[in-house]
């Protein structure tokens, strides 16, 4: 029987590299952030596809603090904007 394209994917060595980095940037955040994990999650996605984030939540929720750890996290430039929401 031959294996699926998935179950080949997860042998390689370049998913098991990828599966590595990603848990590394979820760590590293979470030792700023907690409670997070889910939306650190989809931040890092959304970077891996070239798309863009806005953080929405109530006043007092870490967002810019998130931001900022994010960031600092990863070694290449992505511009983060953050700015207080208009009333």
């Amino acid at each position: 029987m031959e294996p699926t394209e998935v179950a080949r994917l997860e042998g390689s060595d370049l998913f098991q590299r990828a599966t590595a980095t990603a848990d590394r940037f979820l760590e590293n955040i979470e030792t700023v952030v907690h409670g997070k994990r889910d939306e650190v999650k989809l931040v890092f996605a959304a970077m891996i596809c070239g798309g863009h984030v806005l953080f929405e939540d109530v006043p007092g929720t870490a967002k810019t603090v998130l931001a900022r750890a994010i960031a600092q996290t990863i070694p290449i430039a992505h511009p983060v904007h953050a700015r207080p929401a208009a009333d």
